[in-house]
């Protein structure tokens, strides 16, 4: 599902029936989008004093009420009457809100409806003048809504979940499941054992904190990493509960998720959670319908045999015990499809767990986007709704927030208005900084659970245009314009959030992303002047905003190796999917024409013609056009993203320059059967192959006996009879050069990702090839401010001096290479310096 979610900031009022007249003020958007909302003409000034009878109103509530209304008014002020129970709609948090010259009234069907009233009551007068003329009628459409903390590593703090405990109840969520992974209280090896004093207090603490939000604080159990089927451990289950129920808990949840052994039996899981519902929960009477996760709780991990795991779960569970379910994968979107397959086994609505936006599983990134791909039309499949947030709390609330429009009203919900909405609600002092900064920090990357998501959507079609005019030698003004004018507004979105956000929690878990973000700004306008510059034919300021674009993006890769430490994914990737690869590939684009020089052709990054190069070696039609990733230490076959189909003899490989050789090799070809029919080989020639011996399981692994290994050629080939598919991953090799000393093989290769460095200590040299003897040379450097002579040597070795300064730029005439073999590079710099490419002029 591909959607259009735009960067602007774009006026929502989520109201249906309205009659307002001009003169009038409009009242705010409420969220979640009420089902019924009419405006109706007329208004009550703020100052007007309502009249609430002693006793009739919750004291909580009418504490919550006076922030925005004063309620001291006599008998003959307007009313404010509260009738609960009275709704004609009898599910829980139904209400009707009527406010007009008559007072006001709430027809809540309960104490959590009167609280949802108050909320949307709260939302249409805050920062007015006026009261509107209003009535909403209003309802869930899903019975329990929320989040589930059920990420690994670390949980949240108590802080985080307090603030999200209020958070819920502001949205009109009402469900929150505490199962964080490494609680060893609730899982494995004490999940049979009391908490801590300090951890029950803590519990303690959030339990009446959801009571005061109305949020029902579930606390889940994860036993069945070691859980004995019999008595003892079903008692301790039992024990558990009630621990946790002397704590204020009322309701519960039993998880068998991710684990393997004897614990994953339905039957035997059925017949503990029924044991649970019959001597718990059906003799407590004040404690909520329980909720349990399966073994099996996605699509792609269920058998798919009648008679087995979901059927035994849905034949013998107790029909009022809900069951967990993550879709058609463990991560993945929600369709009314893939529910009515579970449900159909389980014999009830599924209670979906939605794995989004959790992070766990790519913690260098974040998912700041809109929580799309959730079936509209799925409402009668569903019993409940939590999603599984990031580990990072107040980041995940733009996610969160979308899903409480979603499980509040159904059918009117709309990811991009819910998306843009959110930003004004959580960072209303820089919501259009908060906004851009989320539009480019959304898609996960590459990962396990090939899970995607739309990021820099709207900026995308100027990349993909700008790309493609500057491939075919034009420069488009107004997408170079519109592309600066974003990468501007990179930098100052990642200056403003910390400074006028009032929110610093989230200004602090999100401090890593902000400096990445702004280097990556940096990066892009100066890439944008890089090729405003070459349209130029400005050719020396060109090279300059080429090493200055080089130097942040150097700096975003030393960054992305000292923050977020984790031991998983470590690092902190932004604009990963569009904006970072744009900027690389323009710099890419440009660094090939300045170093193929005047009338060389380029291809994959790397000169044609007889140069000794290297190069892509395949006779496969699909990957003869495949371009290679080439820098200092390593040589790499882009990955592709589609399968490949692999005839028999087939094979693709790289040829090193004669300068170079292998020093490992790694692979990803993601083929269970790789090795019954495929092999790893090197030559010398091409004509003459040797197998090499490879570590490799699934079609992943690495060559170990390339020690020793000289040979320009290695690939793989299908040694089989049949046609064989398989997915390109990765194909890299790990390089170095043969002679030390001569580098040229990195600044004649018409590649500016590679290069020769020399310093003080490590003098440079190159040697030039006879029609580089006959020409103007163009030499690119790297010398940060440093001094470098360019030298050449006469018959007796005397060294005559063709350049000394310190311009990176640097052009020595034909004249003065006449006979010159070899060009020589030497400097005081203690740093090493780079010598790019020497192209002709």
């Amino acid at each position: 599902m591909m959607l259009n979610f735009k960067r602007r900031l774009i006026p929502i009022f989520l109201c249906v029936l309205t009659k307002v007249s001009i003169a009038q003020e409009v009242p705010p958007a409420v969220y979640p989008k009420p089902h019924q909302l009419q405006v109706e003409q007329g208004a009550i000034p703020r100052g007007e004093a309502f009249y609430v009878k002693p006793g009739s109103v919750n004291p909580e509530l009418q504490e919550l009420l006076a922030t925005v209304l004063k309620l001291d008014g006599t008998k003959k002020a307007l009313p404010l009457k509260v009738l609960k129970g009275k709704s004609a709609d009898r599910r829980s948090g139904a209400y009707q809100l009527i406010i007009n010259k008559e007072g006001i009234k709430i027809i809540a069907a309960d104490d959590r409806a009167v609280f949802y009233a108050a909320q949307t009551l709260i939302q249409l007068v805050k920062g007015k003048s006026t009261l509107p003329v209003v009535s909403v009628t209003d309802y869930p459409d899903v019975p329990f809504r929320g989040t589930v903390e059920g990420f690994y590593g670390d949980p949240w703090t108590q802080e985080d979940r307090i603030a999200q405990l209020r958070f819920y109840g502001q949205l009109k969520l009402n469900t929150y499941i505490y199962g964080p992974k490494d609680d060893p209280y609730h899982s494995s090896p004490n999940w049979r054992l009391h908490y801590p004093e300090k951890e029950e207090a803590e519990i303690k603490q959030l339990v009446q904190e959801a009571k005061k939000n109305y949020v029902d604080f579930v606390w889940a159990i994860h036993p069945g990493k070691d859980i004995k089927w019999n008595l003892e451990d079903s008692t301790a289950v039992l024990k558990k509960f009630e621990m946790m129920y002397g704590l204020g808990v009322r309701s519960f949840a039993v998880f068998f998720d991710d684990i393997s052994g004897v614990g994953t039996d339905a039957a035997k899981q059925a017949g503990l959670l029924n044991y649970i519902q019959y001597e718990f929960v059906n003799k407590k009477k004040d404690v909520t319908p329980l909720i349990m996760c399966p073994t099996e709780y996605n699509k792609g991990w269920s058998n798919p045999k009648p008679g087995t795991y979901l059927d035994i779960l849905g034949e013998k569970l107790d029909p009022a015990i809900h069951i967990m379910w993550t879709g058609n994968t463990v991560v993945a979107d929600i369709t009314k499809e893939g529910l009515e397959w579970v449900n159909k086994r389980i014999r009830r609505p599924a209670f979906v767990w939605w794995n989004f936006p959790v992070s766990d599983y790519v913690r260098d990134h974040l998912l700041m986007g809109p929580s799309y791909g959730i079936d509209t039309d799925a409402q009668k499949e569903m019993s409940g709704f939590v999603s599984n947030p990031m580990d990072k709390a107040e980041p995940s609330k733009t996610a969160i927030f979308g899903v409480a429009l979603y499980t509040w009203n159904m059918k009117s919900y709309q990811p991009e208005e819910a998306w843009v909405a959110s930003h004004r609600y959580i960072m209303p002092e820089a919501a259009e900084a908060f906004q851009l900064f989320n539009a480019h920090n959304s898609d996960p990357g590459p990962n396990g659970h090939r899970y995607r998501r739309t990021e820099s959507v709207e900026m995308q079609p100027y990349t993909l245009a700008f790309l493609k005019s500057l491939n075919e030698g034009a420069y488009s003004i107004a997408d170079a314009g519109r592309l600066k004018a974003e990468f501007q507004g990179m930098i100052a979105a990642a200056t403003e959030i910390p400074l006028k956000s009032q929110n610093k929690r989230l200004v602090e878990q999100i401090k890593p992303w902000l400096i990445q973000f702004y280097q990556l700004g940096k990066a892009g306008v100066a890439v944008m002047e890089l090729a405003e510059n070459w349209n130029k034919k400005s050719y020396t300021s060109a090279w300059a905003q080429y090493l200055i674009t080089e130097g942040y993006l150097e700096k975003m890769a030393e960054l992305d190796q000292k923050m977020n430490l984790n031991p998983y994914q470590p690092g902190v990737k932004t604009g990963s999917l569009v904006m970072t690869p744009f900027v690389k590939a323009v710099l890419l684009a440009i660094g090939q024409q300045m170093a193929a020089g005047n009338g060389a052709a380029v291809a994959g990054g790397t000169l044609t013609g007889d140069k000794d190069q290297t190069t892509l070696f395949t006779n496969n039609a699909k990957l003869k056009s495949q371009p290679l990733q080439i820098g200092n230490q390593s040589v790499a076959i882009s990955p592709a993203l589609e399968t490949i189909a692999l005839q028999p003899g087939d094979y693709f490989g790289l040829r090193l320059h004669s300068n170079l050789k292998a020093n490992s090799l790694s692979f990803n070809l993601e083929s269970p059967t790789l090795a019954n029919w495929g092999s790893f080989e090197s030559s010398a020639d091409a004509v003459n192959w040797k197998p090499l011996a490879v570590e490799e399981k699934k079609g992943k692994g690495m060559a170990s006996q390339l020690e020793g290994n000289h040979d320009a050629y290695i690939r793989f080939r299908n040694k089989s009879d049949q046609t064989q598919h398989f997915y390109l991953r990765s194909f890299k090799m790990e390089v170095k050069t043969k002679n030390e000393t001569d580098n040229g093989v990195f600044v004649l290769d018409g590649n500016l990702a590679t290069y020769s460095t020399f310093s003080i200590n490590e003098p440079g040299l190159v040697h030039l090839p006879k029609d580089f003897q006959q020409t103007d040379l163009r030499l690119l450097l790297r010398l940060k401010g440093e001094t470098v002579t360019v030298f050449s040597k006469d018959k007796k070795g005397k060294e005559v001096i063709l350049y000394e300064g310190a311009a990176d730029d640097i052009k020595i005439e034909k004249s003065a290479l006449k006979k010159i073999d070899t060009l020589y590079f030497k400097t005081n710099a203690i740093e090493q310096l780079r010598i790019y490419e020497i192209a002709k002029y």
